[in-house]
């Protein structure tokens, strides 16, 4: 007779009345889970206090590690174990204070069978609204319920009219009334030409090149091949590896005439001499070198646009990527030869880069790439963070923020741009920021994501004005210096409506010369949208649909 070893069975604890268990996923980076805990400490206690007037208990899932001196979750490993000491029905409060790595958790969110309630500090210190977003994106994709609110310090009544809510219903309700499906499109030039687009897209198909996939735990941005080639999109999966490979062969006299393009057409670097704090000439040539060499394999696949992770592989070798990807998304940009010398490639325009291998942003920014260039407007386009806000002079503005790879076109001009260094707490390579303020004026802004097992895309106006420099440098010194800044005023968007709505932690902006203007591009975008099979949400005021 055989004799079989059977598995022993997890023993979950059992849940208790008005009582919710407490997570927070963390980064994969130690340096930035040390670095942000504090905040994030307080923020839970905040959200503690407020549970216990209304009669209720938190239970931390696990306790601060003393030996790396937090409490995050830092790992799938570890979020697999953390979730064992969770009852399966409890309610469960996800905290972010900080960016987080959403597939540290998302495992044991997929299966948890009790409440979900992602909450967030609504603050610029740390971009713990950038992780919240993306913590609700990829639970959108993957269907999981789930329930979400913020707030500045946890004190405010539509706060805690949420939270009880929660703890009545095991949901909270927010306003959606700014989002409605996309209409019948009229008979007009715009919507031709999105269609023909289209269907150019449809019938010649494109492809997307994707170093590496994941970045930073992004699931909600890896959209299946499934969904994309309905699109007419295709992926090329590269390596880092061969990015990285690709590099070592660029000479350093190439890398420094796309310096010295760059500072001709006015850009200035803010060197200094000690590599663990300060820019150094070292580290912008080996960004340079990754923007020749990004391109050249561009050529060789023929690809119609990149996504560089970067974040994780990349990062222990070379200096950001941001000042290489914001050169690729802009139309004036130093020119780059074939290996050897013959051809200069993809002369004339900007290449399409969709930053940390976002997907979602990959077929935005293709779509915007095309709509744009056939309407004779400038197609630089990029993603920014959803960082952050606050009321100035009776208006709501937004603080859009990237980790420095903008087009030049935005700021102005290459002549408004300034190269920092990257912090060390995320970036201990260093490499140059594209630092600067975004130029008044109309925007188109859009997001593509996976909800219901389809690509949606939500489409939407706003303006980048212009606020008082020391707003601005508050703003700035707020979030990070170093990088990019937008002051985005969204038309008839409430914050509250855009938190509760937005399904990413990205937003994709492009310029148009006018709000006449971007209206007709939103429309021939939307209809380029709806013609390759995306369903397309209109948010907010769109003026003509």
């Amino acid at each position: 007779m055989s004799t079989y070893t059977m598995p022993a069975k997890t023993k979950r604890p059992a849940s208790a009345p008005n009582t919710a268990y407490l997570i927070a996923s963390g980064d994969l980076r130690e340096s930035a889970n040390r670095a942000g805990w504090p905040t994030q400490a307080q923020m839970e206690a905040d959200v503690t206090a407020a549970l216990a007037e209304l009669g209720w208990s938190v239970v931390r899932a696990n306790e601060v590690d003393p030996e790396t001196g937090h409490g995050f979750i830092s790992s799938q490993r570890m979020g697999l174990e953390v979730f064992k000491n969770i009852p399966t029905d409890a309610p469960l409060i996800v905290a972010e204070a900080v960016w987080q790595y959403s597939h540290h958790v998302l495992a044991g969110l997929r299966t948890h069978e009790g409440p979900i309630l992602t909450v967030a500090n609504f603050a610029g210190a740390w971009p713990g609204l950038v992780g919240l977003l993306g913590l609700n994106a990829g639970m959108t994709k993957m269907g999981r319920e789930y329930s979400t609110i913020w707030s500045v310090d946890f004190t405010d009544d539509w706060f805690r009219r949420g939270l009880k809510e929660w703890t009545e219903s095991g949901r909270i309700t927010h306003d959606d009334s700014h989002v409605r499906p996309l209409p019948a499109l009229p008979d007009t030039p715009e919507v031709e030409l999105g269609r023909a687009l289209g269907d150019q897209l449809l019938a010649d198909k494109a492809i997307i090149g994707v170093f590496d996939e994941g970045c930073m735990g992004m699931y909600n941005a890896i959209f299946d091949d499934e969904l994309l080639n309905k699109l007419g999109i295709y992926k090329e999966r590269l390596s880092q590896s061969a990015l990285y490979a690709e590099m070592l062969t660029v000479a350093d006299a190439e890398a420094d005439a796309a310096r010295d393009w760059l500072t001709g057409n006015g850009m200035t670097f803010r060197f200094g001499t000690d590599e663990a704090t300060e820019l150094t000439e070292a580290q912008v040539r080996w960004q340079l070198k990754m923007y020749i060499a990004a391109l050249r394999i561009a050529d060789d696949f023929g690809l119609d646009a990149v996504g560089i992770q970067y974040q994780q592989g990349l990062k222990d070798l070379v200096p950001a990527s941001d000042l290489a990807e914001g050169i690729l998304n802009s139309t004036e940009r130093p020119p780059v030869f074939s290996r050897d010398g013959s051809r200069e490639l993809f002369a004339g325009r900007a290449f399409p880069h969709f930053n940390e291998a976002d997907e979602g942003v990959a077929v935005d920014a293709l779509a915007t790439d095309r709509v744009w260039t056939a309407m004779g407007l400038v197609p630089d386009n990029t993603l920014h963070d959803v960082r952050w806000g606050e009321d100035y002079d009776g208006r709501f503005v937004w603080v859009y923020e990237i980790s420095g790879s903008v087009p030049g076109s935005h700021l102005g001009g290459w002549d408004k741009a300034e190269g920092w260094r990257q912090g060390p707490v995320f970036f201990p390579a260093g490499g140059s920021t594209i630092n600067g303020v975004s130029k008044p004026g109309e925007v188109v802004l859009s997001r593509v994501f996976i909800a219901d097992g389809i690509l949606q895309a939500d489409i939407f106006r706003g303006s980048v004005i212009e606020l008082p420099a020391e707003e601005t440098q508050r703003r700035k010194h707020a979030t990070n210096p170093e990088w990019p800044i937008a002051h985005v005023v969204l038309h008839d968007i409430s914050r509250d409506q855009f938190m509760a709505r937005h399904k990413a932690n990205h937003v994709q902006l492009v310029y148009a010369p006018d709000a006449e203007t971007a209206g007709k591009a939103l429309v021939t975008k939307a209809a380029m949208f709806d013609r390759i099979g995306i369903k397309v949400n209109l948010v907010g005021r769109v003026d003509g649909l």
